[in-house]
């Protein structure tokens, strides 16, 4: 009865390579699901476009990436960030709905009081995104306002 240890028959460096290959293969699935969610989320694609797309990505996925980045790689940085600013804006909008504040001013049934703490906590978090303020500050001028 010969047994032997797996680690005597599987040596470091074939380790280190089946890891490579497993990585490479997560970050080839990782980039064919981003490339397929593109060519639905293009709004420049007609439908014949997308449907050609999809066809070279899936039946031949090598060259269909490889020439899909090549071709309308730059742009895919473009639509998302043009979807992360569409998701924001409808984030803002939930959350203004959900406060009972109108975006300009326009009149809801919150009283005035309440909407001033909206608005400056609004102004508070504008302040933070763009970098004028701190989180540390932006923290305590939130609990002052909350208090």
């Amino acid at each position: 009865m010969d047994t032997k240890l797996l680690a005597v028959d599987y040596p470091a460096l074939h380790i280190f390579w089946t890891l490579l290959e497993l990585f490479l293969w997560i970050l080839w699935f990782f980039l064919l699901f981003k490339i397929i969610t593109d060519i639905f989320r293009s709004h420049d694609l007609s439908g014949w476009g997308k449907a050609g797309w999809l066809v070279l990505v899936i039946i031949l996925p090598l060259i269909g990436v490889l020439a899909y980045l090549i071709a309308r790689g730059g742009s895919m940085g473009k639509r998302d960030v043009e979807q992360a600013q569409r998701s924001e804006a409808a984030f803002k909008a939930y959350i203004r709905d959900a406060a009972g504040t109108a975006p300009e001013g326009g009149s809801t049934a919150v009283g005035a009081t309440g909407r001033g703490h909206v608005d400056d906590l609004a102004r508070l978090a504008d302040l933070k995104d763009r970098g004028a303020i701190s989180d540390e500050e932006y923290q305590r001028a939130k609990d002052k306002l909350l208090t």
